[in-house]
C-alpha cells in the first residue's frame, strides 16, 4: 500500500478527489471540507515523496517520465500545493460541487505538469488545467454585481480559445521534435530539459513553437489579454486559484526550458513596463491585480532569461513569494466583493471602518507586491535586481527599478487607498467570514516569515546552492528611496488633481485590435467575398437547372428520345452503329 502510494504522481490525491466531488456524495459543508481535506492530505503525501523520485514509463514505444522530482520542481510543488490549501479554505464556504471539483483538478493538473519529465506528459496536464481552469470563469455567482453570466461565457469562451491554442501549439512542437528527434536517432527525443539557451533567432520552428505555447500562457506582451479579460470575471474564489496556478505553471516551464534565453530578458522587461499604465486607469481592482500579476511575471521572465544561477533562483524564489502575495491581494478583493458584490473602486471607500481584518491583510499583501522590507517581496525580486547589477545590464537594472515604483504605484497604493480609504463610500458590510479571515491570516503571516527570515526561506526554498544576503545597507537604503519617492509621487499628484480620478469607463487594450478593429476593417472585404461566393454559387445553380431542362426536353414524351419511334428508325439507327462499330474495329486493326 505505502508502496503504491509511493509511485502516486505528486497532485493525484487531488485530481482524484476532485473527479469524486463530482459525484453526489457529499453535500453542503461537508463537499467543502472534503474539498479542503483533499487539499491538505494531497500536501502531505508529496511531503512524504522521496526526494529523488523518477517515474518512467513506455508507452507506444515511446519512453515517458510522467514524474520528475528535483530541486527546481520541488518549489512549485511546495507553493503549488500551499496555494491550493489555502485557497480551498478561502472557498470553504462555496457549496458549488463544480467549483469545488474543478478547483481542486485545476490545481492538481499544475502540480502535475510541473513534475512531468518529459513534454507529452507536460502536454497531458497543459489541456486539463486549461478546461477544469474554465470553470471558475464561467460558474454562477449569484450578488455579482460586476458579473453578467452570459458575458461570463463568453469570456470563458475565449480564454478556453487561446489556452487551446497555447495546447496546439506546444502538441505541434513536441510533434516536430518527435520526428526530428526519431530522424537523428535521439533517446529520448521528447525529455523535457533545457530546450534552448542563447539567441533564439537560431532556434528551429519545434523550439519557437514550444516557446510561444510557453508565452502564452506566461501572458506574453501582445499575448497578454487573456489574462485580464479572463480573471476580472471569474467568481470571487476563482480568481484566488486562477491567480496561483496557470501563468506559474508556464514560468516554471520557461525556467525549465529556456534558461538563458536572451529574448526572455527583453520580453520581461516589457511586461514590468506597459502593466503601469493601464492598472494605474483602471476601475476595476481585479483588473489593476491582473495588470499588476502582468508586472510581477516580467520580473520572473527576466530572471530567468538573464540566466545565472543567482537569477534562476531569484526567479524561482520571486514566483514563490508572488504567489503567495498576489493571492493575499486577490483574496482582500475577493472578501470585499463577496460582501459589497462590486470590486468597482468608484463604488468603494471607507470599509476599513467595518472591514479591518480585511484591510490590514490587504495591506501586508500591499506591501509585500511592493517589496517593503521585512516582507516577501523584498528579499525575492531584489535577487533579480542584483542578478542583473552584477552582470552589468544598466538598462534592464534601470527598467527594473522603474517598474519597482510602478507596481508601488498601482497596486501597494492603489488597491487598499480605493478599496478601503479614499472617499467614504457609506457601505458597512460585515467582515469576511472566519475560514475567509484564516485564510489571508495565514497567507500575511508567510509573507512576513519569509521577509524576516530570508536565510532560513533561501536554505529551504532555492534550487541552487547560492549566498545570497537582501539586507545590505545599499540593498535597503535603495529601496526606502525608492519607495519614499514613489509615495510622494502619489502624494504630489493626487493632492494636485493630477492622478488619474477612477471612472467608469473601459480601456483599450491590444486586443482591441483583433475583437474590434480586424472585424471593421476586414468588414468590406468579407462582404466582397461573401457576394462573390454567392454568386458563383447562384450561378452555378443557373448552369445546373439548364441542363436539368434540357434533359426533361430530351426525354419527355414529346421529346427526341422519350417520343414514339417507327420500326423503320429503329433499323435505321442499328444499322448506322452497327457500321460505326465495324468501322472502328477496322481502323483498330
Amino acid at each position: 500500500m505505502i508502496e503504491a502510494l509511493s509511485n502516486l504522481p505528486p497532485g493525484a490525491p487531488m485530481m482524484l478527489g476532485g473527479l469524486l466531488l463530482l459525484l453526489p456524495w457529499l453535500r453542503g459543508r461537508a463537499l467543502t471540507v472534503a474539498s479542503f481535506g483533499l487539499a491538505v492530505a494531497s500536501y502531505l503525501h508529496f511531503l512524504a515523496l522521496p526526494s529523488d523520485l523518477t517515474i518512467t514509463a513506455s508507452i507506444f514505444g515511446l519512453d515517458l517520465v510522467p514524474v520528475r522530482l528535483d530541486a527546481l520542481s520541488r518549489v512549485w510543488g511546495h507553493i503549488f500545493h500551499i496555494a491550493a490549501v489555502l485557497s480551498c479554505l478561502y472557498a470553504l464556504h462555496v457549496e458549488d460541487r463544480q467549483q469545488q471539483a474543478a478547483g481542486l483538478i485545476y490545481a492538481g493538473a499544475a502540480i502535475g505538469a510541473v513534475f512531468a519529465g518529459d513534454l507529452a506528459t507536460l502536454f497531458v496536464w497543459w489541456e486539463v488545467t486549461a478546461v477544469a481552469s474554465l470553470v471558475l470563469i464561467v460558474a454562477p455567482e449569484p450578488g455579482n454585481a460586476d458579473r453578467d453570466p452570459r458575458t461570463a461565457f463568453r469570456v470563458g469562451m475565449r480564454y478556453l480559445l487561446i489556452q487551446v491554442l497555447s495546447g496546439v501549439l506546444l502538441l505541434a512542437g513536441l510533434l516536430l521534435r518527435l520526428a526530428d528527434g526519431a530522424a537523428a536517432g535521439d533517446d529520448p527525443p521528447l525529455a523535457f530539459g533545457q530546450l534552448f539557451s542563447g539567441d533564439l533567432l537560431q532556434a528551429d520552428l519545434s523550439t519557437w513553437l514550444i516557446f510561444l505555447a510557453f508565452g502564452i500562457k506566461a501572458a506574453f506582451p501582445l499575448l497578454h489579454n487573456w489574462l485580464q479579460d479572463a480573471y476580472p470575471k471569474a467568481t470571487h474564489t476563482g480568481s484566488v486559484f486562477l491567480s496561483a496556478f496557470t501563468t506559474k505553471m508556464a514560468i516554471y516551464a520557461l525556467a525549465r526550458g529556456f534558461a538563458g534565453t536572451e529574448a526572455l530578458v527583453w520580453i520581461g522587461v516589457v511586461m514590468t513596463a506597459f502593466p503601469i499604465f493601464y492598472a494605474v486607469l483602471e476601475n476595476d481592482l481585479r483588473r489593476v491585480l491582473s495588470y499588476s500579476l502582468n508586472n510581477q511575471l516580467g520580473f520572473m521572465c527576466v530572471g530567468i532569461g538573464i540566466g545565472s544561477e543567482l537569477a534562476l533562483a531569484g526567479a524561482a524564489a520571486h514566483a514563490f513569494a508572488h504567489i503567495l502575495y498576489k493571492s493575499l491581494l486577490f483574496q482582500s478583493v475577493g472578501a470585499v466583493l463577496y460582501r459589497v458584490g462590486t470590486a468597482k473602486a468608484t463604488e468603494l471607500g471607507g470599509l476599513y471602518k467595518s472591514m479591518p481584518w480585511t484591510t490590514g491583510f490587504c495591506i501586508v499583501g500591499s506591501m509585500s507586491i511592493s517589496a517593503f522590507p521585512l516582507t516577501s517581496g523584498f528579499v525575492t525580486k531584489s535577487m533579480i535586481l542584483s542578478a542583473a547589477a552584477y552582470e552589468h545590464r544598466t538598462v534592464v537594472f534601470l527598467a527594473l527599478l522603474f517598474a519597482s515604483a510602478g507596481v508601488l504605484d498601482h497596486s501597494g497604493i492603489k488597491i487598499p487607498y480605493f478599496a478601503f480609504f479614499a472617499h467614504d463610500s457609506g457601505l458597512r458590510p460585515r467582515e469576511a467570514p472566519w475560514h475567509m479571515l484564516v485564510a489571508m491570516g495565514v497567507t500575511a503571516a508567510l509573507c512576513l516569515l519569509i521577509g524576516c527570515l530570508p536565510g532560513t526561506f533561501y536554505g529551504w526554498i532555492l534550487p541552487f546552492d547560492v549566498h545570497y544576503e537582501p539586507y545590505t545597507t545599499l540593498h535597503s537604503l535603495t529601496q526606502y528611496q525608492l519607495l519614499f519617492f514613489a509615495i510622494l509621487a502619489f502624494v504630489a499628484l493626487n493632492k494636485l488633481g493630477i492622478y488619474p480620478h477612477e471612472r467608469r469607463s473601459t480601456n483599450i487594450d491590444f486586443d482591441w485590435t483583433y475583437r474590434r478593429l480586424a472585424p471593421a476593417a476586414l468588414g468590406p472585404l468579407t462582404r466582397s467575398v461573401s457576394r462573390a461566393w454567392h454568386g458563383a454559387i447562384a450561378a452555378g445553380m443557373r448552369r445546373v437547372r439548364t441542363v436539368i431542362d434540357g434533359a426533361h426536353d430530351l426525354f419527355v414524351p414529346a421529346g427526341v428520345i422519350g417520343r414514339t419511334w417507327t420500326v423503320g428508325q429503329i433499323v435505321l439507327w442499328i444499322m448506322t452503329l452497327t457500321a460505326g462499330y465495324l468501322i472502328l474495329e477496322f481502323l483498330r486493326r
